[in-house]
């Protein structure tokens, strides 16, 4: 799956986020990268910033959390393109939950891990 392939993928799969979630979404950017940079190779995708359960009154004048979907360990790990499809969701939503304080263990029992 190309790269312009692969970003329609993470498109679809944030329009397939009701719009009521994704009108709660603050102070938010979502990047489509190759690979993650440090050890963890493998990562499918990121959240990076203070989740909305965690903003007091100070929040404020500070850069946009980032939501990361990384391509290459996506593809490495699916097999054909409607798994990629498939664990692309999966990821998005996984990421937008950690944006509304969500945490992993959590996650992982409502099967979104």
């Amino acid at each position: 799956m190309g790269e312009a392939e692969f970003e329609a993928a993470v498109s679809d799969a944030l329009d397939a986020v009701p719009q009521e979630l994704m009108a709660m979404l603050d102070n938010v950017v979502i990047l489509v990268e190759a690979e993650p940079e440090g050890p963890e190779k493998e990562l499918l995708g990121l959240y990076q910033g203070t989740a909305l359960t965690d903003r007091g009154w100070e929040y404020g004048g500070v850069l946009p959390d980032t939501i990361t979907i990384y391509r290459g360990p996506t593809l490495r790990m699916c097999a054909t393109a409607e798994e990629v499809v498939d664990e692309v969701a999966v990821t998005v939503v996984h990421e937008i939950a950690h944006h509304f304080g969500i945490e992993e263990a959590r996650l992982h029992e409502l099967g979104w891990g």
